[in-house]
């Protein structure tokens, strides 16, 4: 299958990533993508930028190096009942909205109480991805989970970044794997993201993509396949 787009990446405005605007969309570009999103994280992550950062995302052009790109944010969820860092009327101004769990941001709760805050994400008219619900520092019940996004038309993702040996997060390959066939049962869609931190990272699918295929996960369940199809999940118009 081919991966045309990368819907998750970070620049050094939020805080512990590495590279600058101009590179991560050049990056994207020399690795032959159509679209790019830069997702920074929202406020309560420390070291990140201000919320003046997002409300001044207008100026920026959404086509530079001759691909498309969205700006947005990855929103911390902040409690278990799914409230985000970034006020409603900001989410809504975003061209992308992913909301995760960090620990800076929210302790690990139960299974109960951490699927309790996704849903509630899910339910957030506002957010269009869960990032990296995989970690599992997080347990969540994936049937509910892979439910509630195919209800609310919100995509799951497959985070390469998780499945890299480097990752701090817990169990990653064993949770994916559940979640996916839950979202094979559910029909629910997923996006495959490099989560990006530095402009080597853009585009970066490799492990995503062999855990894809070892399954046998259906192409049409992946929306990374067209950017027409990943427009259907996002809020830009």
């Amino acid at each position: 299958m081919k991966f045309v787009l990368d819907s998750h990446t970070h620049t050094i405005a939020s805080g512990h990533a590495y590279n600058t605007m101009n590179e991560m969309v050049q990056a994207a570009a020399d690795a032959g993508l159509e679209l790019l999103g830069i997702t920074e994280h929202a406020m309560a992550m420390p070291g990140t930028c201000h919320e003046f950062y997002f409300t001044n995302l207008k100026v920026l052009p959404r086509r530079m190096s001759g691909i498309e790109v969205y700006f947005g944010t990855e929103a911390n969820i902040m409690d278990y009942d799914g409230k985000l860092d970034m006020r409603q009327k900001l989410l809504e101004r975003m061209d992308v909205v992913i909301a995760s769990l960090h620990v800076p941001c929210v302790r690990p709760g139960t299974m109960a109480e951490n699927t309790r805050a996704v849903v509630r994400a899910i339910e957030n008219p506002a957010v269009n991805i869960i990032g990296h619900p995989d970690d599992g520092r997080y347990p969540l019940d994936y049937d509910e989970v892979a439910a509630a996004a195919k209800e609310h038309h919100v995509l799951l993702e497959l985070n390469n970044t998780s499945l890299c040996p480097y990752t701090t997060r817990r169990n990653t390959r064993a949770n994916d794997m559940v979640m996916l066939e839950c979202c094979r049962r559910y029909e629910t869609p997923v996006i495959v993201n490099s989560d990006a931190h530095c402009a080597m990272s853009v585009g970066a699918r490799e492990y995503a993509a062999a855990l894809l295929e070892e399954l046998g996960f259906p192409e049409e369940l992946v929306v990374n396949r067209s950017v027409e199809e990943y427009r259907k999940y996002v809020n830009r118009r």
